[in-house]
């Protein structure tokens, strides 16, 4: 066997390769879920914020309603109790925040092991981005995150937490949803946030250029809709235009990206 054919990896060893690497992204995503998991009362002060009628937003709401002369007393009104409805609720609760919570402080080495497995398809010079293209993939990535819990996820809870069909019917909010809501669309909203990489990544392949995503602009317009109508919970047309927008803003952005990558 000659020098070149030797160093030509099967599909086996591209799935043994993956493999070694998925072992050593859940060793470090564990190590860091494990300090997560021992700073339980800030990790839920900052988790169960959004809960309380004094968060960020809420109080930014108020004060734009009374600096216009409305009345903000039924925006203060906010008081939505959390329970727990079975026996090992809250300490599984604790353990998949501590999950996720290592997950996203650990993203950055999560990224630079992903980036690096998929830079062989790349050429020499273009693997000198790396620092930059995680860099960029974790801010992005984090952007998606602050936007999505300063934003829009009080405004979905607060929406689906205070609307009733009846006086009759109290909501009885467990905290087990109000976890699976944030935490899913947290994570959605991170990924969503990584088109600018992708596009990148895909302009670099010669997948796509400027003039396709131009071309299919409205087309993409109607996916990023549909794709926000389905990642948001509440059925208002102010939170889906909250989703919608940045990510129509970055898919224009990457426009750009790709056209300055191609030339």
């Amino acid at each position: 066997m000659s020098a070149d054919n030797s160093n030509i990896m099967t599909f086996w060893d591209h799935l043994e390769v993956f493999r070694k690497l998925l072992f050593r992204i859940l060793a470090i995503v564990m190590a860091v879920a494990v300090v997560t998991f021992c700073l339980k009362e800030p990790l839920f002060k900052i988790i169960l914020a959004p809960s309380h009628s004094d968060f960020a937003l809420y109080n930014l709401i108020q004060y734009i309603a009374s600096s216009m002369g409305l009345d903000a007393s039924s925006i203060s009104d906010f008081n939505i109790e959390l329970f727990s409805a079975t026996l090992t609720a809250q300490f599984m609760i604790h353990l998949k925040i501590a999950f996720y919570a290592g997950l996203i402080v650990a993203m950055p080495y999560v990224l630079y092991e992903l980036y690096g497995f998929i830079s062989p398809a790349l050429r020499e010079n273009e693997k000198k981005h790396t620092t930059a293209i995680v860099t960029w993939s974790y801010l992005l990535f984090m952007m998606g995150v602050v936007l999505n819990y300063f934003i829009i996820f009080p405004l979905a809870f607060r929406f689906l937490g205070t609307y009733q069909v009846s006086a009759d019917v109290p909501n009885i909010i467990t905290l087990a949803s109000y976890i699976d809501m944030l935490t899913t669309l947290t994570l959605l909203m991170g990924i969503m946030f990584e088109l600018p990489i992708l596009s990148w990544f895909l302009a670099k392949l010669g997948m796509i250029n400027s003039g396709f995503m131009k071309r299919y602009r409205r087309h993409a317009f109607v996916a990023i809709l549909v794709v926000g109508a389905v990642i948001t919970p509440t059925t208002d047309i102010f939170t889906l235009l909250l989703v919608a927008a940045p990510i129509y803003l970055l898919y224009e952005l990457s426009i750009n990206i790709v056209r300055r990558t191609a030339s």
